[in-house]
């Protein structure tokens, strides 16, 4: 279902491909979705799903060689990003788009101060002096609750814990006030409490900013509190995609099924045991000719092992890539 809002970002047919020794393996494959100013889309799926890879291609971050992007259009405002040149790329990326990338000790430049770090963006895209770039770094600091931010500016990304080098991460995003912002596994090795304290101020300055959010991640419970709307990916493609609500309420595809399945709820009884999703995860340089899932589909058929299922309307607005949707 289309966003209330115009496309912000619109995704068509999008397909990435990498040379391996053993062939070449399609690591995202014909996927397509839509973000809207405001909204937070969740991007979600085992490792090796193609998540990670495709918000590496929106920011044409794809090493070439092994990887390229084959087919599809990524219309941002309206431009396709396939379109433009390397120069005009990078006038965007840290601009109007920005990423927080997985890990961010190895993200952060270490031989460069923080303030340093998150006051080039401002320098290079803003034109800003220096001094007026540190302040602003100063005041994004700040915002991102980092205590005594002045001092903090001169300080090396080592000195910070985990929590303080993930909001280092997003004063750097939110730098230049981008439109859209792209967060892969943005809590990736902290603690839950900081996980959460780390997912309420994104959305909390993305709703501020009016800024829109792609959030890449495995985890399902994140997704309840913040999306607005869920893509499911599995080998490469999206099989299943729905505004959240619905998406838990009613899943159409027995990977979302599984998934959510495999949450741990508090509401289960003393020792229920979690349901796990048999078998692993498709070699996508050898994936079956049907449906990707099907070896470990309970509910798969002839038709699954043969035909690949089309991702469609299972009900209003919810789409799923399944032969035997529930409806």
């Amino acid at each position: 279902m289309p966003p209330a809002n115009p496309p912000l970002l619109e995704v068509k047919g999008l397909t990435t491909r990498f040379r391996t020794e053993r062939g070449e393996l399609t690591a995202v494959d014909d996927v397509s979705f839509t973000v809207a100013a405001g909204q937070t889309l969740a991007i979600v799926g085992e490792s090796g799903s193609g998540k990670s890879v495709t918000a590496m291609s929106l920011m044409r971050l794809i090493p070439n060689p092994p990887g390229r992007i084959t087919a599809g259009e990524m219309l941002f405002e309206g431009q396709d990003l396939l379109k433009l040149s390397e120069a005009q790329m990078r006038d965007i990326r840290g601009d109007r788009i920005a990423m927080i990338f997985q890990e961010p000790m190895s993200s952060l430049n270490p031989s460069l101060t923080v303030g340093l770090q998150i006051a080039e963006p401002v320098n290079v895209h803003r034109k800003l002096p220096w001094a007026r770039a540190y302040e602003a770094a100063c005041s994004l600091l700040e915002r991102v609750r980092i205590p005594d931010a002045a001092s903090r500016l001169h300080t090396w990304p080592h000195q910070y814990s985990g929590g303080m080098r993930q909001r280092t991460m997003i004063a750097m995003a939110l730098a230049c006030q981008p439109k859209l912002i792209i967060a892969d596994e943005p809590t990736t090795a902290l603690d839950v409490t900081v996980q959460a304290q780390i997912l309420d101020l994104l959305k909390a300055l993305t709703d501020e900013t009016g800024a829109a959010l792609i959030l890449i991640t495995h985890d399902l419970g994140v997704v309840a509190r913040y999306a607005d709307h869920v893509a499911v990916m599995y080998g490469g493609r999206i099989v299943e995609q729905a505004p959240a609500g619905e998406l838990y309420a009613h899943p159409r595809h027995p990977y979302t099924q599984g998934l959510l399945a495999s949450i741990p709820r508090l509401d289960s009884t003393a020792g229920q045991r979690l349901v796990p999703i048999i078998g692993q995860p498709p070699d996508l340089a050898r994936l079956p000719p049907g449906c990707a899932f099907a070896p470990r589909c309970g509910r798969a058929d002839a038709l699954c092992q043969t035909t690949r299922p089309p991702l469609r309307e299972a009900a209003p607005g919810h789409l799923s890539a399944c032969h035997h949707a529930v409806v």
